[in-house]
Formats: structure tokens, C-alpha cells, sequence
């Protein structure tokens, strides 16, 4: 029956939907297919572009990945295949191209179209992945591997789900740097007193402790040299009186033999880089120890911080260890001796990693197994809180510590611990009051920081306007400046009008007048507008006065009477000013 295949292509930039011309034929030469995949022409000549959806966004495009990724089919695509496939009839069969058999099988499911992914549809999806960007107009090779890039990296991004806060592949790259660090510490030390030795053998018997022993050889150097005068120091270092005398005793009656003083270098530099060794590890405890109160504060309070966070790195994270069965958790650690006894049909292991917490080794040999298994069961339920809780406390652990040692206490002497239910409830209370005032905190420091946020943004503006109204102020002394400059230039102007008009007019008036007359001008210039009222009246009674006195004067000549006119019409004006 003939047959029609259509090829779905997911891409970065969206879904395209291609028609492969005589699939019977081509379906029976698939050699000639892989050659013609490199030829652009060749190939769009057997395959062409159907359809094209191009993704809405990065988001919509991480969407559609990550549900082919599992297997699931998206809405959009579902859309695209619904209305670019046509329905197959009873002749003509209609056959859906798909690279991955679950995106395939999620499709003949919700559509019922039937899919392939082997035969010839392999090696045309590779001709379509080679020659895409020619295929679709409008898409070029940058724009596309851009595309492929950009979502490339967010899906990685995705997968990988790092939190900050949450970070428990901190404390796994953490404890597997201190287990490697203790290892080649111990071989570093070992070679040092086998090298030491060879001068001074009487120091490995006095010191055992392998730190204590590379500060006291860099201490010491050479034995000959060494003299009481350097006693204080030792006693310091050593922290015990006998043991420095007794290195001082050693080192004059040594039977080691005699070193070079390039051969003490060498020494002395080996020491140095094991002694940085030891105080990296210091700090790298401390640092472990930190982590493990943000990560998982209860597992750490319950069986330590170096093995809570050993079972955290062998489980691979805390979410797979909170996955865990108690019974799981016993024996994690151990799996080579319960495969070797399931297959001798041997005894179990009664315990894995949990074997080094305080617990076990205070138990008597009857009790091991029974603490180890309700430790385990304790360890579960703590990872289980601290993976799942949002405000993390150490409230649990507390209690859980308690319930496992009452369980010692019952196993060696009887007494009756308190059951689990009033513990929890206990616990409860308890987390609810640190939960909250721990949750006070942290709005406290929100408010702080926005106040701070708010005092440095009200500065800037404060600083901006100061430097604003600086400039305004400026400007603005700047203008009554030029007005004042300008007025005296006027009065300047007008008083040598003045002056050449009384200069080449008669002498007539007296000067107290001219005073009177400017200090009038002046009083007028100074008053505010309010005394408007009082100052026309006053010269209603000047104007008065002038009349009685100019009706008991003698008549005046025309040119006088012409100037006192322009007189008293830029007095007028100066007022209107």
C-alpha cells in the first residue's frame, strides 16, 4: 500500500514539518539517500518544507525541550501536527517521521498517527539537520546556532538546578577533598619521620602526633644546633615541660648521623608543605561544618557533621538521601559485604558509614545492630526535614540525639525512654517559636536594607537638588545684579540730563530744594506699595504749596515752567516703576 512519510525536525528556533517525495522508491535506496544528504539541491529535490512554527519565546522554546526531553507531548506541538498532517485514508497511509520512539509513541497515543524512527528516516532528519537554515527562509546559519546556543544553556541550566542557599554539592566536593587530604597527609608525614630518622631517630618514639612532629623537626633543624636557649619555644610548641627535656636529652645522646645542610633544606621545605596541609584541613573542617548548618542542621546535630555529610556524598545528594529507606540508610556504605554475603548466603552488615558516629561504639556487641537500625531510622526522618522543610532549625535534631540516647540508656539499664509522639509534638512546638523568630529576623533585615536602599537613593536626590538650587541662587543673584545695574545707569543717565539743563538754564532755585527734592525720590524708591495712598497725598499738599507760593512769587518765564513739567513727569514715571 502506498504510503505517505511527512518528518518532524525540532530545532531551537521551533518545529518544522517536511514532505519526503517517493518514499517507496527512496525507501529501497537508502545509500543513495546518504549520498544526496550532502547535496543541497539533490535533497530539497527528495525533501521539502511542509510547515514552520517558529517558538513564541525563550521560555516557550525550554518548555517544548524539556517535554520531548521526557517523552511528553507539548500543547504547541500537538497544535502543529493537528493541523499541518493530513488524516490518511484507507489507500493512502500517512506515516510521521520522529527521531526519539517516546515523543513517537506519545504522538500515536494522543493523535493516533502512526510514527517510525528507523529505515530511511534517520538519514533524512541529518540531511534536514544539515541543510535547515537554507530550507527555511528568513533563517540564516548565525541566527539558528545562536538559537541552539541560547537554548542550549538554559536547558543545562535547568537540568542542573543549582541553589545558592540549598547547596549540598558544596559539602560533597567538601568531605571528598577531606578524606583525600587526610590520606595524603598520613603518607606525607610517614615520609618525613622516615627522612627525619636518619638524623634524629629518638623524635618518633617521644611525639606520635604527625602535626605536633613537623612543627617540632621545623623547630629543631639541626640536633647539634639545638642548645638550651630554644627551650621556651618548645615547651610552647609541645605544651609539656618533660616532653621538651626529654627531646633535649635525646638530641645530645642521638645515635642518628650527621646531615647535610642542603639535605636540611629540603627537609625543612617538605615540613612547611605539610604543616599548610594540616591547617588547610583545619579550615576546611570549619568550612564543612558551616555548610552543613545551612544544608542539613539536623542530620548534623544528630550523628556529626564529617558523617552526615559522607552519607550526603554517597547518596549522591540530600533530596536522593531523604529518598532512602531507614533500612537503606543502615547499610549505606556497605555494599560490597551484603552482595558478598547474599551470595556466600552469609550474615548481613548490620551498618555502613553510621558505624563511625559516637553511637555504635558505645553500644555493648549485643546492641550494635539494634542501635545502628534505630539510628538509621532517626537519620532518615532528619534528612527527610532538612530537604523538605523552608526554614531550616536544629530543633529535630536535638530531640532525635536525645531518643537515641534514652535507647542507650534502655538497652544497658532498662529505663523506659519517652515515646516518639510526645517527643514530636515537643519538637513541633519547639520549631513553630524558632521558625518565627527566625522569619522576624529576616523581615528585619529586608526593612533595613530597603531603609538603606531608600536613605542612599534620598541622598543622591539631595545632592541633586542642593547642586540645582546652587545653580538657581546663582542665576538668580545674577539678575538683580544686571537690574541694579541697569537702574543706575538710568539715574546716572538722567541726573547729566539734569545737570547740562541746570547748566545752561538760569541758577534760580535754591540747592536745599534739589535735596529735598531727592531725598523725596529717594523715600519713595524705599517705601513698600501698601503707603501708596499716603504718598499721593502728600504731593497733593506739595502741589498745594507750590500754588500758594507761586501765587505770592512773581510770574515765571515759559522755559522754567517747561522744565519743571519734565520734572515732574519722570518723578511720575519713577513711581510707575
Amino acid at each position: 500500500m502506498p504510503q505517505s512519510l511527512y518528518v518532524l525536525f525540532e530545532h531551537a528556533s521551533g518545529y518544522g514539518l517536511f514532505r519526503v517525495k517517493e518514499f517507496e522508491e527512496v525507501a529501497t535506496f537508502i545509500p543513495e539517500v546518504e549520498k544526496s544528504t550532502n547535496d543541497v539541491s539533490k535533497f530539497q529535490s527528495l525533501v521539502k518544507l511542509l510547515a514552520f512554527s517558529p517558538f513564541k519565546s525563550g521560555t516557550n522554546a525550554l518548555d517544548n525541550m524539556n517535554s520531548i526531553s521526557e517523552g511528553l507531548l507539548h500543547d504547541d506541538l500537538q497544535v502543529f501536527l493537528e493541523s499541518n498532517v493530513p488524516k490518511g485514508g484507507k489507500k493512502d497511509k500517512v506515516v510521521v517521521g520522529v527521531s526519539d520512539a517516546k515523543i513517537g509513541a506519545a504522538i500515536t497515543e494522543e493523535l493516533g498517527i502512526k510514527c517510525s524512527h528507523i529505515g530511511v528516516v534517520p538519514e533524512v532528519i541529518r540531511g534536514i539537520r544539515l541543510h535547515f537554515p537554507n530550507m527555511v527562509k528568513g533563517l540564516t546559519e548565525v541566527s539558528s546556532a545562536k538559537a541552539q546556543l541560547g537554548l542550549g544553556h538554559s536547558y543545562s541550566r535547568a537540568k542542573v538546578k543549582f541553589n545558592v542557599n540549598r547547596a549540598d554539592n558544596m559539602i560533597i566536593q567538601s568531605i571528598s577533598l577531606m578524606d583525600q587530604l587526610d590520606k595524603n597527609i598520613n603518607t606525607f608525614s610517614m615520609r618525613i619521620r622516615e627522612w627525619y630518622s636518619y638524623h634524629f631517630p629518638e623524635l618518633v618514639k617521644i611525639i606520635s602526633d604527625n602535626y605536633l612532629y613537623a612543627k617540632v623537626v621545623k623547630l629543631i633543624g639541626n640536633r647539634k644546633a639545638f642548645t638550651e636557649e630554644s627551650m621556651e619555644q618548645l615547651e610552647e610548641l609541645v605544651m609539656d615541660s618533660g616532653k621538651a627535656q626529654a627531646i633535649l636529652d635525646a638530641s645530645r645522646s642521638s645515635m642518628g648521623m650527621d646531615i647535610s645542610p642542603i639535605d636540611l633544606m629540603n627537609i625543612e621545605a617538605f615540613t612547611s608543605k605539610v604543616i599548610s596541609l594540616t591547617e588547610y584541613r583545619k579550615g576546611l573542617a570549619d568550612y564543612l561544618r558551616s555548610k552543613m548548618k545551612q544544608v542539613a542542621p539536623n542530620l548534623g546535630t544528630l550523628i556529626g557533621d564529617q558523617v552526615g555529610a559522607r552519607l550526603i556524598a554517597h547518596a549522591g545528594s540530600l533530596t536522593n538521601l531523604a529518598k532512602y529507606p531507614a533500612s537503606t540508610v543502615q547499610i549505606l556504605g556497605a555494599e560490597k559485604a551484603l552482595f558478598r554475603a547474599i551470595k556466600t548466603k552469609g550474615n548481613t552488615p548490620k551498618y555502613g558509614l553510621i558505624f563511625h558516629s559516637t553511637f555504635i561504639g558505645r553500644a555493648g556487641a549485643k546492641n550494635k545492630g539494634r542501635i545502628s537500625r534505630y539510628l538509621a531510622n532517626k537519620c532518615s526522618i532528619a534528612s527527610r526535614i532538612d530537604c523538605f522543610s523552608e526554614i531550616p532549625t536544629q530543633v529535630f535534631g536535638d530531640h532525635l540525639k536525645q531518643q537515641v540516647e534514652d535507647r542507650l540508656k534502655f538497652l544497658d539499664t532498662g529505663e523506659v525512654p519517652q515515646k516518639n509522639i510526645d517527643v514530636m509534638k515537643e519538637a513541633v512546638q519547639e520549631a513553630t517559636v524558632v521558625q518565627a523568630k527566625v522569619a522576624k529576623k529576616e523581615k528585619k533585615k529586608k526593612k533595613k536594607e530597603k531603609k538603606m536602599s531608600s536613605a542612599n537613593d534620598d541622598t543622591l536626590d539631595t545632592t541633586q537638588e542642593a547642586d540645582t538650587t546652587q545653580e538657581m541662587d546663582v542665576s538668580q543673584t545674577e539678575e538683580p545684579k544686571k537690574k541694579k545695574k541697569k537702574a543706575k545707569r538710568k539715574s546716572e543717565g538722567e541726573g547729566m540730563d539734569t545737570t547740562q539743563e541746570m547748566d545752561t538754564t538760569q541758577e534760580e532755585e535754591p540747592p536745599k530744594k534739589k535735596k529735598k527734592k531727592t531725598k523725596v525720590e529717594a523715600e519713595e524708591v524705599d517705601e513698600p506699595e501698601e503707603d501708596l495712598s499716603k504718598k499721593k497725598k502728600k504731593k497733593k499738599k506739595d502741589k498745594d504749596q507750590e500754588a500758594d507760593e507761586a501765587g505770592d512769587a512773581p510770574e515765571e518765564s515759559p522755559e522754567k515752567k517747561k522744565k519743571k513739567k519734565k520734572k515732574h513727569k519722570k518723578i511720575k514715571t519713577e513711581d510707575s516703576d
